[in-house]
């Protein structure tokens, strides 16, 4: 699994158009909080109950319909990507990285999010539904 801040994010997206980069989150996040331009929501684990996408890599590899294909995932804060990396790479996935700090950023010391890091306070494209 590679690492890559935000911003790095952005510019391997560009120089790689290749790589996927896929949101993780639950649907409400992506829709309704914003996302990535151009992220792919497939969701590690979604409400009511929260348990883990049991076809969260078959999902992915309808997206990229190939296991050495770079995938880029992205949560909320860059942590449930990595139990999401470690899924894909067990099955078979050999470019995986998750984006550190996510799209909202780690909380500060006030347990608020978007004032240290993260995809939309480094000021990158994104949208909201």
């Amino acid at each position: 699994m590679h690492h890559l801040t935000p911003k790095e994010t952005f510019e391997y997206l560009a120089a790689h158009p290749e790589a996927l980069l896929i949101d993780c989150r639950s649907e409400i996040e992506f829709f309704y909080v914003g996302h990535a331009v151009g992220a792919i929501h497939i969701a590690w684990h979604e409400a009511p109950d929260w348990e883990v996408n049991p076809d969260f890599a078959g999902e992915v590899l309808r997206e990229s319909r190939d296991r050495d294909r770079p995938i880029l995932l992205i949560c909320r804060s860059g942590k449930r990507t990595l139990d999401a990396a470690r899924a894909l790479e067990h099955d078979g996935f050999t470019n995986v990285t998750n984006v550190l700090f996510g799209f909202e950023g780690e909380l500060d010391r006030n347990f608020q999010r978007g004032k240290l890091n993260g995809w939309r306070h480094d000021g990158l494209p994104w949208e909201q539904m």
